[in-house]
């Protein structure tokens, strides 16, 4: 069981990591294309998956690039 547990961690990073680079937008990845990214962690199991989680990742807090107005929101038609 020792020798499985760390390839089942390794496997569980990368798929972690594929599936959230697939779901991530392409215009909040940072430092390289989605698809770079992709083809970098399914590679790269180790390296590319800890490179994915600290210089890829979308921030949280980075705001959209552009914003509708809710046009169904009576506050914010008062206001504009």
């Amino acid at each position: 069981m020792a020798r499985v547990l760390p390839i089942l961690i390794v496997l569980a990073l990368t798929v972690y990591c594929a599936v959230e680079v697939a779901q991530a937008d392409s215009w909040s990845v940072r430092v390289m294309p989605k698809w770079l990214w992709a083809f970098i962690v399914i590679c790269l199991p180790v390296v590319g998956s800890l490179a994915w989680l600290i210089f890829g990742r979308p921030r949280g807090n980075d705001p959209l690039p552009y914003r509708t107005p809710p046009d169904d929101d009576p506050d914010f038609l008062r206001r504009y």
